[in-house]
């Protein structure tokens, strides 16, 4: 299995089947390395509807016939965009043919702002564990801390975490420390920084800091081989 970071939360997984990207904000990332137009990815999994994170997700969808998996209000508003949707929520897990997810807790907003500007409700934002080829993945989402994570920790064999970092939106370097240590991940990706000035942050410090499980900054476009 190959894993790599795409700036901001843009998270691919690549097994000897299937193509999983999350959160696929490409166009208007300037930390993206990827091309929408050239992408080719079977699974796209969704934490939330916030631009930022939906991205490209329409055009991913429909160029490649991708299996959309998100929160159900968002599920919805995607199926009506004419994208083949998969909608779940908080707590609940489905086994796919690409591997297991479970939709987890993340406190956050979750609403589209639609190009007139008008909001679209989407749902309850998430976190996400994704179970492929015997390794379990858990990318937080966007969220502040909180003392659930600890459950998850105790839950979950987790072998990578993506824990945002950047602050203001979501939580900053301290408490994503205090995250790192209570879901307990073998490693620990911070994501979520440096794409704005409100969330520029500095990831090899983070890194340097995490206590439980080994801190690893991924750079734009590399691999990591698990």
């Amino acid at each position: 299995m190959q894993i790599s970071y795409h700036g901001h939360s843009v998270v691919q997984v690549k097994t000897k089947d299937h193509a999983i990207i999350i959160d696929p904000f490409i166009t208007g990332n300037k930390l993206c390395d990827l091309d929408p137009n050239e992408l080719i990815v079977d699974v796209i999994l969704l934490t939330h509807g916030h631009n930022d994170h939906v991205g490209d997700t329409v055009q991913i969808a429909k160029q490649n016939n991708a299996l959309v998996v998100a929160p159900n209000e968002l599920a919805v508003y995607l199926g009506r965009q004419g994208v083949k949707t998969h909608p779940m929520n908080l707590g609940g897990a489905w086994d796919f043919d690409f591997g297991r997810v479970k939709f987890t807790q993340a406190f956050h907003g979750s609403s589209y702002e639609e190009e007139d500007g008008t909001f679209v409700y989407t749902g309850m934002p998430s976190g996400i564990l994704l179970t492929v080829e015997n390794k379990t993945l858990y990318h937080l989402g966007d969220t502040a801390l909180f003392s659930d994570l600890k459950m998850y920790g105790e839950l979950h064999d987790i072998d990578v975490a993506f824990i945002p970092i950047g602050d203001n939106f979501t939580m900053g370097p301290e408490d994503a420390l205090l995250a790192a240590d209570w879901v307990k991940a073998k490693m620990v990706v911070p994501v979520h920084y440096n794409t704005f000035p409100p969330i520029e942050q500095d990831p090899d410090k983070f890194a340097s800091q995490v206590k439980t499980g080994e801190g690893k900054v991924l750079k734009v476009g590399e691999v990591l081989e698990m």
